[in-house]
């Protein structure tokens, strides 16, 4: 595409394959020509040890975040109970997990995942929720050689600068660019009148890099939009007052905001007061991403709250999900969440990538052998199809996003079945050859150069 030519809005989201409705499954748009693998069944080949494999999973356990934390936590239990319950990694290693509060902040954080290596001699290091933890915590777990599957933690500048060439270093989250894409895409589809925006974001890495590339596409994707108001609170905070009645008081006909967790709870149960969701369209990245029942009946219907949500895919299109939502909820009694379904998919790649190389040498594979295996690997997961690209670690998968409804079946707001969007996300990432920032451009991402440099303008 020329960045400097005019095409039809209609015309630009068909072509990057945008698609409205509940029936569509995700999975058509990967970035990778893998072939899909399987859980192995047959038995492991030559010796396998049965000392237990000890992983580390670092989450947010206390504070605001918790509501996306102990999910995560859930998330990972489930997932090393069901292999536990197999006998254990290759039917003879059961897993061991040692827990750490990702709340400490992120000095405390790096000096955790030091000790768990060097005292508690981890064989494997997961989980991580914040944008602000995983560039710090990346280039350690290179320097240390321990295997790290980042469940989220997904700003760009992981990969893009912090950690450019990862050998021990996976993330299986979506990049964190294609959250802010994706959040103007559903936007700009179904408010195309839009044009006076406000933003309200998380004033960290996350809330930054949201702002910055949903206003890339929204100014693409709409002529014309300009932002009216911005506010920027600190992440934990709990009063939002002043923030909304700024936005208010700029007149916006859409209102963006990336505020996530605990804090999106307080935020639109204080936005209600004010009657904000009355007076302007709302479109976020997370709203929906806290435990589906910390939402009330109360949060309005008709926002867009993207990301994974247990309701889609729906049905015996996609058992995988139908499945794990099932388990999830008679193990906790409670419905799961993107970080739910990130942690408990974490351990199942890392199964797997050992089954592989077991099968390609016998025996319990060194690291650089399961290495090998999670590069290029893609597997059916509850949220889809999952691709991990091997040149920078990075997983994809088709990015979703939908609007709150409130359906009789639940006591919270889901999803309106017929109102999801999917988008391939080959199309909203840059390339695999695309060059990082400071070799060769100054943008702070690559999907940010790739998105000025490459998405014409909609007339």
């Amino acid at each position: 595409m020329d960045k400097t030519s005019t095409v039809n809005r209609r015309n630009f989201l068909s072509t990057l394959g945008v698609a409205v409705g509940g029936t569509g499954l995700v999975g058509a748009g990967l970035v990778g020509g893998s072939q899909l693998v399987r859980a192995a069944t047959a038995p492991a080949k030559g010796k396998i040890p049965d000392t237990p494999f000890k992983t580390g999973h670092m989450t947010f356990l206390t504070g605001p975040a918790a509501v996306l934390g102990e999910p995560s936590m859930k998330g990972h239990i489930l997932a090393a109970e069901e292999i536990n319950a197999q006998g254990g990694l290759l039917g003879k290693r059961k897993i061991e997990t040692i827990t750490a509060d990702e709340a400490a902040g992120t000095d405390a954080n790096v000096k955790e995942l030091r000790r768990m290596k060097l005292s508690e001699k981890i064989d494997m290091f997961t989980g991580v929720i914040s944008s602000g933890n995983s560039p710090a915590l990346g280039p350690v777990a290179e320097e240390l050689g321990v295997l790290t599957i980042f469940t989220d933690g997904c700003t760009d500048f992981l990969f893009d600068v912090a950690d450019p060439n990862p050998k021990y270093v996976f993330r299986i989250t979506n990049i964190q660019s294609a959250d802010g894409i994706t959040a103007a895409i559903g936007a700009s589809q179904a408010w195309p009148n839009v044009r006076k925006i406000a933003h309200i974001h998380p004033d960290y890495s996350y809330g930054r890099n949201a702002a910055e590339h949903f206003t890339l596409a929204i100014e693409r994707l709409i002529p014309g939009t300009k932002v009216v108001s911005e506010a920027w609170p600190k992440l934990g905070t709990t009063d939002f007052t002043a923030h909304i009645t700024k936005a208010l008081s700029s007149k916006p006909d859409l209102l963006y905001t990336s505020v996530w967790g605990g804090d999106y709870v307080a935020f639109y149960k204080q936005a209600l007061r004010y009657g904000l969701f009355d007076k302007m369209k709302v479109a976020t990245t997370l709203a929906f991403g806290v435990v589906p029942h910390a939402i009330g009946k109360d949060h309005p219907e008709g926002v867009l709250a993207g990301n994974y949500h247990f309701t889609y895919p729906a049905g015996n299109r996609w058992p995988e999900n139908v499945t794990f939502v099932q388990k999830y909820y008679k193990r906790w009694k409670e419905y799961p969440n993107f970080q739910s379904e990130g942690a408990y998919v974490a351990l199942y790649m890392l199964k797997t990538a050992i089954e592989r190389a077991n099968k390609l040498a016998g025996g319990w594979p060194e690291d650089e052998a399961i290495i090998s295996q999670l590069e290029g690997l893609g597997m059916d997961t509850p949220s889809g199809y999952l691709y991990i690209r091997p040149d920078n670690h990075q997983g994809y998968k088709d990015a979703i996003t939908g609007f709150s409804k409130n359906l009789p079946e639940y006591p919270f707001p889901v999803w309106d079945p017929d109102r999801i969007i999917t988008i391939p996300i080959r199309n909203i990432t840059a390339p695999a050859n695309w060059t990082k920032p400071g070799k060769g451009h100054n943008e702070s991402t690559a999907a940010a150069n790739w998105i000025k440099t490459t998405w014409p303008k909609v007339g």
